[in-house]
């Protein structure tokens, strides 16, 4: 390594020397012994972290002046000790200063030992939710071991996946597809909350098959792992547990199965799993989570009772339906995308309910308790949904609602949903004719927006081959 020409010594020499300072009247102002100071001046002791920080701070500078200089005083002037660059990377981390943090990770996994230190750094960071600088740890610790067939490898993979994931649907598909190769080596309990967060992405994708398997997979494990657990009177062992009980996995593969069901039109097999989620008799906890999980899903298996008569054209239902989902603030707006969506298929009229729920309409965050609708199958609805309210709004003659066309395909080009952008453009070309002049700017600005995001996505694929 090559060492930049200045160093934190002798900023600190002239310093001194400008400000015409001994050095006890800098111990005094930084509070470092006088004699450690001078042996630090002399080259004869490495500067410890709390010696940066007080020396920054009796200089009057920004805490983090001194530190790509630290970088060389680790690993040029000094033997690099974890003792001196475990704190430095955490803080550096803390400041935003990443350069910093790319710097010392170079150096030390010259000496793979070090890549297991360098873990336990990143999951500390990942926890505070300085996941960019827990993305260069788990990088570099990926790469120091992408030829071992490692826990801690998968668990690199995991975190990456979780931090990777965003609104670009394009980005989402392939980080899910890097990390499912991994999700066997993970430890147990995180392998279930790996098939969550997979069975979530893959639900944002529509891509059924995916989720099913999924969806199959979780349960194995979940009701394998419950069953051993509970064979003997030992309720706790020393194995890792998941960030949920393991009957709420079981439940919640239930559901993604009736789901799924429900996604492929088969109303009656949705139908009849629904049991399969709300009866807990079979649990044998009995604590206050174990009683709120089963009320949710109870909750869940009631809308969802209803939803599937809905989707099924039973219009007699769809009254019960809405007056049941209007006590469920966080289910209102899934009940909507899906009641507009029944609405354009057997043509029924719904202003009624629209008026009714429209503060529901707009995009917000939707959390539970239970955060069963994550970021990306929220966003990826919000979407499909203004396209099916267009869709109802043009089709009953709302021209003055042509918006919602223009909104939907300024998500989807968002998100980077190809299928979205074509049902608007479709719909956009099919009642052109009512579109007034802003309407068509905007509309030409979106389609080149659609274009560029597809050419760059392309380029991307490129770049993987």
């Amino acid at each position: 390594m090559v060492p930049t020409t200045a160093t934190i010594r002798d900023s600190l020499a002239l310093y001194l020397s400008q400000q015409g300072m001994s050095i006890n009247q800098f111990s005094g102002q930084s509070g470092i012994n006088s004699g450690t100071l001078s042996r630090i001046l002399s080259g004869q002791q490495p500067i410890a972290m709390n010696h940066l920080e007080r020396i920054t701070t009796g200089m009057g500078l920004p805490e983090d002046h001194f530190y790509s200089l630290y970088v060389d005083e680790c690993f040029y002037y000094s033997a690099p000790t974890w003792r001196r660059l475990r704190p430095f990377l955490v803080r550096s981390a803390e400041l935003g200063r990443l350069d910093c943090v790319e710097q010392v990770v170079q150096n030390l996994l010259e000496n793979l030992t070090y890549a297991s230190m360098l873990f336990e750094v990143a999951e500390g960071l990942f926890q505070e939710g300085l996941w960019q600088a827990a993305a260069l740890l788990y990088k570099n610790v990926s790469a120091s071991e992408k030829y071992q067939n490692s826990e801690r490898l998968a668990v690199c993979q995991y975190r990456l996946f979780k931090i990777a994931l965003g609104d670009d649907q394009s980005i989402n598909s392939r980080e899910a597809i890097l990390f499912e190769c991994y999700i066997d080596r993970l430890d147990e309990a995180d392998q279930l909350d790996g098939i969550q967060d997979l069975m979530n992405v893959y639900y944002s994708l529509q891509q059924w098959p995916k989720v099913d398997e999924l969806a199959q997979k979780m349960l194995r494990l979940a009701t394998l792992r419950y069953n051993l657990q509970h064979q003997s009177n030992r309720k706790q062992d020393n194995r890792k547990a998941p960030q949920r009980p393991l009957y709420h996995y079981i439940l919640n593969a239930q559901l993604f199965l009736s789901s799924i069901c429900m996604e492929y039109g088969d109303y009656k097999s949705a139908l009849e799993r629904v049991p399969l989620y709300i009866d807990g008799s079979w649990i044998q906890e009995d604590d206050k989570e174990a009683q709120r999980t089963l009320v949710q899903f109870q909750e869940w298996g009631t809308a969802n009772t209803y939803l599937y008569g809905v989707l099924d054209g039973q219009l007699e239902v769809l009254a019960e339906y809405v007056e049941y989902i209007a006590a469920q603030p966080e289910e209102i707006f899934t009940a909507l995308y899906n009641i507009i969506k029944s609405a354009n298929q057997y043509d029924w009229n719904v202003d009624y309910i629209l008026e009714r729920f429209a503060t529901y309409i707009p995009y917000r965050t939707y959390r539970s308790e239970f955060a069963e609708y994550n970021q990306q199958i929220m966003t990826d609805k919000h979407a499909r949904f203004l396209a099916e309210l267009a869709g109802y709004y043009l089709h009953n003659k709302r021209n003055e609602e042509f918006c919602f066309v223009l909104e939907s395909l300024k998500s989807s080009a968002k998100i980077n949903n190809e299928s979205i952008a074509i049902t608007c453009v479709d719909l956009f070309e099919q009642y052109r004719y009512a579109a007034g002049e802003e309407e068509m700017e905007k509309y030409k600005l979106l389609i080149r927006t659609v274009r560029n995001s597809n050419t760059k996505k392309i380029h991307q694929a490129s770049n993987l081959m």
